[in-house]
């Protein structure tokens, strides 16, 4: 799956039916941090999940079956910026975050909860390094606002 460089956030939601139409909530934190204003228009692209396959998007055309699966792929690639989580701290005291399909992303000098904009500097296949580029605070304080 290719994702814009566009891109202005992801987070997980859920589609609820109100009267005649579908709703998904963006999460405060969205608005909070400053990746989406409440007073702008967005595109929104939905993508299903591997635990619910019905409602993923639709496979591309059988004539690119000599192309290596995308899951093959880390989820991250060099020069791009994210807003991540630190999850845990690695034996060395790094920051450990983890995006898609848990793919680790170390980032030092960060600390458990801390949320930081992170630029990937360097890509392997099963772990990706980054530095920070922004302290945005922590996941708590950011749930009390």
């Amino acid at each position: 799956m290719d994702i814009s460089e566009e891109l202005t956030c992801l987070f997980t939601a859920e589609v609820e039916e109100h009267d005649q139409s579908y709703v998904l909530e963006v999460p405060k934190q969205e608005v909070d941090v400053g990746y989406v204003d409440s007073a702008e228009d967005y595109q929104v692209a939905l993508v299903g999940t591997a635990e619910n396959p019905s409602q993923s998007a639709p496979s591309q055309s059988s004539d690119t079956h000599d192309q290596q699966p995308e899951t093959d792929q880390p989820p991250v690639s060099k020069g791009e910026n994210r807003v991540v989580e630190v999850s845990e701290l690695g034996d060395q005291g790094d920051g450990l975050a983890r995006v898609e399909r848990g793919f680790v992303v170390i980032v030092p000098e960060t600390k458990k909860g801390q949320r930081v904009r992170i630029k990937i500097e360097t890509v392997r296949e099963t772990v990706a390094f980054a530095h920070v580029l922004e302290h945005l605070g922590s996941a708590d304080s950011m749930a009390s606002n």
